[in-house]
């Protein structure tokens, strides 16, 4: 027998989902400001107050760095999204800082895309998922290729001890995988995101190859922001490196980062692991860069998270003929 769930029940669930979200988001983020293993908040902020390099002047600038790189992330969006609905501006910024809030907690920021999907009817939420795939794969194609060329740079110019062993076998298993890959892609079985490659490649195939220039331009004018932002920081630090030779680590910091999963939230950890390592050949202070990695975190997911979870609060389901 079928019952159907009271509407004020329905109502009281989906406002407890909402405030689990950002109940959630706030107390990662709490705990990761709190319980850091890698660097102690108070500890942190003793930092800045021995420093004191951070003047209203040079807040403004940072907060604009980040601004623009979250406008040009909303952007890129509302570009894509406008291939199957027409949506402003505000609506892209409301579906972008409230899907980042919504994937802090969860592995490689999966929320993002059921938070994202949630904004649209039925009809339309498949076709979201892919856009936001598509979005996500265009910012790893421009970090994986500058990482790369700043990798190979890092490896020759640092003369790093290479075990070859080690790299033949994660080049065999690399192999392996692509074998398999295509074999999966022939047989329409495996899957990224619920999805079949052929299915996301045919989809990517419709789109006009504006839409593809404008994703990967939108995506390389963000990388050159954020990197940049880590560089300015640097220089507020004094560390003493040239903008070619601290581009070669940052590349590599963040290419190397991003191939490891992880919960969003942990992602200050990651980073901060990968960039003690790597800044330890232009000998920079590992406070210096731990502090870095945090003052990053905060201003390009924290602040933007608070934002979020104004909108997430503040939600409505689409009626279906939207």
């Amino acid at each position: 027998m079928h019952y159907d769930v009271p509407y004020k029940t329905k109502q009281f669930f989906f406002v407890l989902i909402k405030l689990s979200i950002v109940v959630g988001a706030f107390y990662f983020i709490y705990s990761k400001l709190t319980e850091n293993e890698n660097l102690q908040f108070n500890e942190f902020v003793v930092f800045l107050k021995e420093n004191d390099t951070f003047s209203s002047k040079n807040i403004t600038f940072l907060i604009i760095l980040s601004s623009f790189n979250w406008f040009f992330e909303i952007l890129k969006w509302q570009y894509l999204v406008k291939t199957i609905k027409k949506t402003s501006f505000r609506s892209a910024l409301e579906q972008s800082l409230g899907g980042l809030t919504a994937s802090l907690i969860t592995p490689n920021r999966i929320g993002d895309y059921g938070a994202k999907a949630v904004y649209y009817a039925k009809q339309y939420r498949t076709k979201i998922v892919l856009l936001n795939l598509l979005s996500h794969m265009a910012q790893m194609t421009i970090t994986t290729i500058f990482g790369v060329i700043g990798f190979v740079i890092f490896v020759n110019r640092y003369q790093i001890d290479v075990n070859y062993y080690r790299v033949a076998k994660f080049v065999l298993i690399i192999l392996l995988v692509s074998l398999f890959t295509v074999f999966g892609i022939k047989h329409r079985r495996f899957k990224v995101k619920g999805f079949s490659f052929d299915r996301i490649f045919g989809f990517i195939k419709k789109l006009p190859s504006r839409i593809h220039f404008a994703t990967i331009s939108f995506s390389l004018i963000r990388y050159l922001i954020f990197s940049f932002q880590f560089y300015y920081l640097l220089t507020l630090f004094d560390v003493d490196v040239d903008y070619s030779k601290a581009m070669v680590v940052i590349t590599s910091m963040y290419f190397l980062a991003s191939i490891v999963p992880s919960i969003s939230i942990f992602d200050v950890v990651i980073k901060g692991s990968v960039a003690v390592f790597l800044f330890g050949f232009v000998e920079v202070n590992e406070l210096t860069i731990l502090s870095i990695i945090m003052i990053m975190w905060l201003l390009n997911f924290v602040i933007p998270s608070v934002f979020g979870s104004y909108f997430v609060l503040n939600f409505r389901l689409p009626k279906q003929q939207d």
